[in-house]
């Protein structure tokens, strides 16, 4: 297998510990993530040869989240620094009722100023077979969509596998671009799609239902629109409560469609970065299995990551096979 490259920000989570409010805290916990990251951490937590692209605050901040890169035997080489400070937010995780809530402080972030022009492109793609990217990374700023637009313009000449997680979120955006249409720009240059009903809507402006025929309607749709795609790969979660979930995936590929069992996650731990520990699964699924097994797989990987703490996936291949196949009683390892 080759190499498998991911682009995106590298950023701090800053936590009250346990499921306590930032009104009843003096203290926080702090963890590395980021979308991108967080798919590039799993898949070389699974064994896989992994590059980043991204950039960090030139300081010990920055130098300690290029620690923890390197940590997870991750090449570095394509990550820059800059007198900017590294992006962050604030998230209260919720509990049974009350949601987790979310704040963002990242738009003059050390990503949101990387320097495109800077980035060979070229070179870091060598000897990839995947780019994955996610629509966090344009919306961020301009600088990161035109480095993002020069990546996926090379990857595509290169014949590289390009995998997306469009992830629009309507708080970025900040910069004068409309973000479906950049989304939609950016996705006619992938290959495989990681997302569902809503996604395709957002980035083409359509109304499909959400049940199983909406769903067949808006891949044809997001086909049409976007003719490089050949597979659509989607993961469907149910909250029954902040500390219940269920999880489950589908696929349309080749005309035929397939989707997994629901598997159930009570309580859950953590929430945070479980598309991207299904973006991760699928794509090491597609690298070792058939397409219907990658699925089941992405599908385990989004439910075990449910039950650890912090942004990233740190379950191993095995670990996720185990409970692909249906050992998820818990029972203790000796």
């Amino acid at each position: 297998m080759g190499k498998i490259l991911t682009f995106g920000e590298i950023i701090m989570r800053l936590s009250p510990p346990g499921n306590r409010t930032m009104k009843q805290s003096h203290e926080m916990e702090f963890f590395f993530g980021g979308t991108e990251l967080n798919v590039a951490s799993s898949l070389a937590t699974m064994g896989c040869d992994v590059r980043h692209i991204s950039s960090v605050s030139d300081d010990f901040v920055g130098e300690s989240a290029l620690s923890f890169v390197k940590s997870f035997g991750i090449d570095t080489n394509f990550i820059s620094k800059n007198e900017h400070p590294l992006g962050l937010y604030f998230l209260e995780v919720g509990s049974a009722v009350r949601a987790s809530r979310i704040a963002y402080n990242r738009l003059n972030g050390s990503f949101a100023n990387i320097e495109a022009e800077k980035i060979d492109w070229k070179k870091a793609l060598e000897d990839c077979t995947y780019f994955h990217w996610t629509g966090i990374s344009p919306g961020i700023s301009e600088a990161a969509y035109e480095a993002l637009k020069k990546g996926l313009q090379t990857a595509r000449e290169m014949g590289i596998e390009i995998t997306t997680d469009p992830a629009y979120r309507s708080n970025l955006w900040k910069y004068g671009k409309k973000g479906n249409e950049i989304l939609k720009e950016l996705v006619s240059y992938s290959t495989i799609f990681i997302g569902g009903t809503n996604e395709i809507n957002e980035i083409l402006g359509t109304q499909f239902s959400s049940d199983q025929n909406g769903f067949l309607e808006a891949c044809e749709e997001l086909k049409k629109q976007c003719p490089s795609i050949h597979k659509i790969f989607d993961k469907i979660r149910i909250g029954v409560t902040a500390s219940s979930q269920q999880t489950q995936g589908r696929a349309l590929v080749n005309g035929n469609y397939f989707e997994t069992e629901l598997l159930e996650v009570n309580p859950v731990v953590d929430r945070i970065g479980t598309g991207d520990a299904f973006a991760a699964g699928l794509i090491y699924g597609l690298q070792n299995f058939d397409d219907k097994k990658a699925l089941n797989f992405a599908n385990a990987a989004c439910a075990i990551k449910h039950t650890i703490l912090g942004d990233i996936n740190y379950s191993s291949a095995e670990d996720i096979l185990e409970v692909m196949g249906g050992n998820s009683g818990g029972r203790i390892k000796r």
